[in-house]
C-alpha cells in the first residue's frame, strides 16, 4: 500500500432478531472517518462506541451519533481503525498549530503532550486502556523514555501510557485499535 488515499473500511453489524436469529443489520462502507489535513495519508476511522460496561448488545443498532473522540465516553470504549501513513509525507510542513488542530478535531485537546518536552509531536496521553493489534506495515510505537519497533500481527497493551505512533517506513501502517475508559486509582 503506498497510496496517500487510506483504503475504505467495511463496517459489518450482526446482532439477534426478534426471532433470536443472528443476522446482519449493516454491510456497508464505515461513514465516520476523521483525517488529519496536516498527515496526508492519515485516517481514523470509528465503527463503534459503548456508552458503559457491560454494554448494551439487545435493540441496539447504532452508536455514531454519540460525540467523536479520541477517548471513550466514561465507562465506554471506541472501536476504530487507524492509518499511520509514513512521516516522509508530512514531516517537513507539520507546525504547532497544526498538530494542536489535529487533537482540538477530535474533540480532546487535553490528550496533546505538545509542549510538554514530547518526543514526538503527536505525542498523546489519556486515562484509558488501549488495545492495538497491527494489521499492516511497521510503526515505531514512542514512550516517553523507550521505543519499540512493531509489524503485522504485534499487539500492544496501553495502560494510560503517554505515547506517538511513528512511521518511519515508506508504506502506511494500520492498526485495530480498542480503547476502553479507564482510571488511574
Amino acid at each position: 500500500m503506498t497510496s496517500k488515499d487510506p483504503r475504505e473500511v467495511r463496517r459489518i453489524i450482526a446482532a439477534g432478531d426478534e426471532d433470536g436469529n443472528a443476522v446482519i443489520y449493516e454491510d456497508k462502507a464505515a461513514t465516520d472517518v476523521r483525517m488529519d489535513p496536516a498527515r496526508p495519508g492519515f485516517a481514523y476511522t470509528r465503527f463503534w462506541v459503548t456508552e458503559r460496561t457491560p454494554a448494551p448488545i439487545s435493540g441496539v443498532r447504532e452508536s455514531l451519533h454519540l460525540p467523536h473522540t479520541l477517548e471513550p465516553p466514561a465507562g465506554g470504549s471506541v472501536g476504530s481503525f487507524v492509518t499511520i501513513p509514513p512521516e516522509d509525507w508530512y514531516r517537513h510542513g507539520l507546525t504547532d498549530e497544526k498538530v494542536s488542530d489535529y487533537f482540538a478535531a477530535m474533540g480532546a485537546p487535553g490528550a496533546s503532550r505538545l509542549g510538554d518536552g514530547a518526543r514526538h509531536p503527536y505525542m498523546q496521553q489519556t486515562s484509558t486502556l488501549d488495545y492495538i493489534l497491527v494489521l499492516s506495515g511497521e510503526v515505531t510505537l514512542v514512550l516517553d523514555t523507550e521505543e519499540v519497533h512493531l509489524s503485522k500481527g504485534d499487539t500492544v497493551v496501553n495502560l494510560g501510557g503517554s505515547h506517538a505512533w511513528s512511521n518511519r517506513s515508506d508504506s502506511p501502517c494500520e492498526l485495530f485499535v480498542s480503547v476502553h475508559d479507564g482510571r488511574t486509582s
